[in-house]
């Protein structure tokens, strides 16, 4: 088991142009000779005007649309951009939209230039998961804090036919930039914003609740701090009509912040309820986020000895808990995460996201094909392990 920091290298080349009324610097920030394509999903960011002020900002410059792509970006959706790409000769991506519409940005301007089949950018019992050499150049204009994919190089797409979800990821796929205006949340449901909020502490957690070890004072604090600031104004930002500028803008920045990739340098990192949760959605179609939710305080529990000297440490420096033995602090820590969840009307168990006892077989038998059998920050999460995580997800009562 790791006990120092491992060495590490970091780069992150995306830059972040971040404040009011930013949409409009994308003019200097793509090149006039570049013929762009425009990729977004559903109707909201023509509804509410996004679409407009970026058609306006780029009246200079050559482009073209692709709209559709889903809330989980599917491999049959995206390779049609690719044929319009290769068809009509665009040179660069803008994706306007949330993590979905970014990830599946990253796959088109991966695909575009793939040789062979782009199938096989995938492994995971997918395809032959071969490195990717080049891809597009790649824009994002995020409208849905909660993935952090507008500044990192991972992707998660969605195969209909194999019931699965499936990520990858290269450095050829970050973001030249991304524009981060906090205002463009204000449109947003509650059930999206609940949804951010959520997928932004789970990715954090994943990178976080795992085991001590020597020299990550500094990601540990970081990850800390980020954990509170989302505890904090969590319950302010899925209020309805707050459009308080200040605290929309804490969240978007956290929440690229969460998985930009500097929390988990050197140190372990786990993902493990991530991999359930993804089986969750390819199975019925439930939120991404809404999984996690659904999958976390289980991972707390069974995993409470594997992860027992970070929970301490999550319950006192997170939660604030200072009374009670050891054993009491990550009890308390595990029922204010629930409570938390809850706070955001986010499920907490596999009850409220429609999973049944029928179903864990099915999930189990996902994850072998999938090739998690060995998950988690040890590898020792074993399929037996995953079950029993499911089981309890499914027996909980809050």
């Amino acid at each position: 088991m790791q006990k120092e920091v491992k060495n590490f290298e970091f780069h992150n080349p995306t830059k972040i142009v971040f404040g009011k009324d930013q949409i409009q610097s994308i003019s200097n920030l793509i090149s006039k000779d570049k013929k762009i394509l425009i990729t977004y999903g559903g109707g909201s960011v023509q509804r509410f005007g996004t679409l407009d002020r970026v058609r306006k900002a780029l009246a200079d410059h050559t482009f073209g649309e692709f709209g559709g792509i889903e809330a989980n970006p599917t491999f049959e959706t995206c390779m049609r951009a690719v044929e319009l790409i290769k068809n009509e000769q665009f040179d660069f991506i803008l994706a306007v939209g949330g993590g979905s519409v970014i990830d599946g940005s990253k796959f088109i301007a991966a695909a575009a230039e793939f040789t062979g089949d782009p199938i096989n950018i995938f492994a995971k019992g997918i395809g032959s998961g071969e490195a990717i050499k080049s891809a597009l150049p790649l824009g994002t204009i995020l409208t849905l804090p909660a993935t952090g994919s507008e500044m990192n190089s991972g992707a998660v797409i969605t195969f209909k036919e194999k019931k699965a979800k499936v990520g990858f990821g290269s450095p050829f796929v970050y973001p030249l930039f991304s524009i981060l205006e906090p205002e463009l949340t204000y449109t947003l449901p509650k059930r999206q914003l609940a949804n951010g909020i959520t997928d932004s502490f789970v990715h954090i957690i994943e990178q976080y609740l795992t085991y001590p070890v020597g020299g990550a004072r500094v990601q540990d604090g970081f990850a800390e701090s980020l954990l509170r600031t989302l505890i904090d104004i969590g319950p302010e930002v899925v209020k309805e009509d707050n459009h308080d500028y200040s605290i929309r803008a804490d969240f978007m920045w956290t929440a690229t912040l969460a998985l930009n990739r500097l929390l988990s340098t050197g140190v372990p990192d786990d993902w493990s309820t991530h991999a359930l949760g993804h089986e969750i959605t390819a199975l019925n179609h439930t939120d991404h986020a809404r999984t996690l939710s659904a999958i976390l305080p289980a991972v707390m529990m069974v995993r409470r000895e594997q992860k027992f000297d970070k929970l301490v440490q999550y319950a006192e420096n997170v939660w604030g808990i200072t009374d009670g033995s050891t054993e009491v602090k990550v009890d308390t820590a595990i029922l204010k995460t629930a409570a938390f969840l809850k706070s955001l009307d986010m499920p907490v168990t596999l009850k409220e996201i429609d999973v049944k006892s029928d179903d864990i077989d099915y999930l189990i038998e996902q994850l072998d094909i999938h090739g998690n059998t060995q998950i988690s920050e040890r590898g020792d999460q074993t399929l037996a392990v995953s079950r029993a995580i499911y089981e309890k997800a499914l027996e909980l009562e809050f």
